[in-house]
């Protein structure tokens, strides 16, 4: 499974399970990327040392270099 701030791979039995009282669950690899979301109401794709702030990165390279073809 997925951390759910910043992508990286969690593996079973590791990581910290935090439940909502609606009932949605979110899986976070460490106390940082817990903080970052709970805490400081970050947003993964906006923080730079995050996997899903990379492959938005590449997304939008690759549309700029099919732009200039």
């Amino acid at each position: 499974m997925e951390c759910y701030f910043c992508g990286k791979e969690v593996p079973k039995g590791k990581g910290t399970i935090y439940s909502k009282k609606d009932g949605t669950t979110y899986l976070f690899c460490s106390g940082k990327c817990r903080k970052n979301v709970l805490k400081l109401k970050r947003v993964g794709k906006n923080i730079n040392w995050t996997i899903y702030c990379h492959a938005k990165k590449k997304m939008v390279s690759k549309k700029k270099k099919g732009a200039k073809a």
